[in-house]
């Protein structure tokens, strides 16, 4: 698909892909938009905390680009690029989007429900971690690397159906503490099935808009000779955590911070337990983790999330912006020693 993708952006002309970047982008931000709205609404009449729907809905629809390029790396033989693009992801979602999000406007915590969710979030990065270790080689790990076992990639997956499970169990708990009983006068007349599928019809359409947009973006790039160094640090690099992005950005900007919050969170459990879950169970040698993993990928991951855990324990009831600036800088800090 991204071949194919590729193909027919370098048959069309200069003019006609900046006509599909012009169309993409606002299909992209509608969809954004509409997501959100939706979401907001799905909210209100279930009475499920915004966060949660973040956590679930949101994040599993914004996650599937990140899960179908890891397992197709995988399934044709680049177990390397799988497992970065689970632990890359992360990276970005976590230091890049959350801290943009944060300092564009502070995002509300509930805490009961960032704490619960939060620890699964850095207990999932930790074991991700231990995982990756060769442990009949502890000594060598950071000169040859590891991987991660095939029948981890199954432990995963189950473990992402107990997650599931238990979030959803969670739910009914957590009914009581939503503000929708505060909110009843924006209730929609539309049915909770029309609001859900509203929901997924605007996630495709994110999905769909950074498919196509990316391929775009980079062949136009091609073609006014920005240095191929600057297309992979830029274009390809934030082209799966696209969906995520526009999304975060667009529940802040309406004063809905808790989905930006609530899908980060989300997003990152599933990148570990449903995207390199289910790239590491289709490939028999596991994904590699070569030494940078444990030099940089795996170290970068790890301060972030306790970063955040910090910036939890810390803030009252909003994420404070300091810690938006501190996660930037993380993310800036490890991109530069990406490069070096």
């Amino acid at each position: 698909m991204e071949n194919l993708l590729h193909q027919l952006m370098e048959a069309q002309s200069l003019p006609l892909l900046f006509a599909i970047i012009a169309i993409f982008i606002y299909t992209l931000a509608w969809g954004a938009s509409k997501l959100v709205e939706e979401a907001v609404t799905l909210s209100l009449r279930c009475g499920i905390p915004k966060i949660l729907i973040g956590a679930t809905i949101i994040s599993i629809g914004t996650t599937l680009p990140e899960a179908s390029v890891s397992v197709f790396a995988a399934i044709t033989g680049n177990p390397e690029l799988a497992l970065g693009n689970a632990v890359g992801s992360i990276i970005c979602d976590t230091g890049l989007i959350l801290g943009l999000a944060t300092v564009l406007s502070p995002p509300p915590l509930n805490k009961k429900i960032v704490n619960r969710q939060g620890w699964i979030q850095l207990g999932a990065g930790i074991l991700l971690v231990l995982a990756c270790i060769p442990y009949r080689n502890l000594n060598k790990t950071f000169l040859e690397g590891g991987s991660l076992p095939q029948y981890i990639g199954f432990v995963f997956l189950f473990l992402l159906i107990i997650y599931l499970w238990w979030t959803l169990k969670c739910v009914k708990t957590d009914n009581e503490e939503t503000t929708a009983n505060e909110e009843n006068g924006n209730r929609g007349s539309s049915s909770t099935t029309y609001t859900l599928f509203k929901v997924f019809f605007s996630i495709v359409t994110i999905v769909i808009s950074s498919r196509i947009l990316i391929p775009a973006v980079t062949e136009t790039a091609v073609r006014l000779h920005v240095p191929d160094s600057i297309i992979a640090a830029t274009v390809v690099a934030f082209g799966t955590s696209l969906p995520e992005l526009i999304t975060c950005l667009t529940a802040v900007t309406k004063g809905h911070g808790e989905l930006a919050i609530g899908n980060i969170i989300g997003a990152d459990i599933l990148n570990i337990l449903f995207v390199a879950g289910s790239a590491s169970a289709v490939t028999l040698g596991g994904l590699s983790a070569p030494p940078h993993f444990f030099q940089i990928l795996f170290p970068a991951m790890l301060i972030i999330l306790i970063t955040f855990r910090i910036g939890i324990t810390f803030s009252k009831d909003k994420l404070s912006r300091p810690f938006g600036f501190i996660l930037l800088g993380i993310y800036a800090t490890f991109t530069i020693m990406s490069y070096i």
